[in-house]
């Protein structure tokens, strides 16, 4: 079916369908998912789920959209975005690392890598509501904060692009090869205050 359909957001079985499809493509990926799974962990009939999203991609899209949007946002509630550089980033990168080591980030880039060249159009869409929104979040606030005097920036695209890039340092990659499946505390804080000294080294006011 199209994949322009709107979508109903709203209601007690919609959440439920976004929480039963979370876990069933978590669990067998994009491919190996079953509308009738789905449906079955949701506690909701295949009528019921095709009234929402009558076309898998366009649920997985949803399923993403929603995580990533949540993590944002509780992000943003525990950020004072007039606080110094260094707090705000660093508190972003802590957000940013635990998110990406997370077992929903690994398995939704696991299942887009897979499908990358079938459905070209899952990673698009998990691009847009993961890396690109989160570039989007930081950039407003390296624009806030070079007004205030406290960073000098030329390319403030290309500079919130570096700073989740050295988020992604040692840990994200052992995550993804299945070298390590656990981080303690101590792992992320160490690679959080390395991303956060790095990009205040190139881009603080002294």
């Amino acid at each position: 079916m199209g994949h322009t359909a709107a979508i109903l957001r709203r209601g007690r079985k919609f959440d439920q369908v976004l929480e039963g499809a979370r876990q069933v493509f978590m669990a067998d990926g994009f491919e190996g998912a079953s509308v009738d799974d789905i449906a079955r962990a949701a506690g909701v009939s295949k009528a019921t789920l095709y009234s929402y999203f009558p076309d898998k991609r366009l649920l997985f899209m949803e399923v993403a959209r929603t995580e990533c949007a949540r993590m944002a946002d509780t992000a943003l509630e525990l950020i004072d975005m007039h606080a110094p550089p260094r707090v705000v980033l660093k508190l972003a990168a802590t957000a940013i690392v635990t998110h990406l080591l997370s077992d929903f980030a690994q398995s939704m880039f696991r299942v887009c890598v897979a499908e990358r060249d079938r459905f070209p159009e899952l990673g698009r869409a998990f691009y847009a509501v993961g890396p690109e929104m989160g570039r989007e979040r930081i950039s407003d606030y390296l624009r806030d904060a070079i007004v205030r005097g406290e960073l000098v920036i030329g390319d403030i695209a290309m500079a919130a692009d570096q700073f989740a890039e050295l988020c992604k340092a040692r840990l994200w990659t052992r995550a993804v090869f299945g070298i390590q499946s656990h981080f303690s505390d101590a792992e992320i804080a160490e690679v959080v205050d390395h991303a956060v000294d790095m990009f205040m080294a190139r881009y603080g006011t002294r």
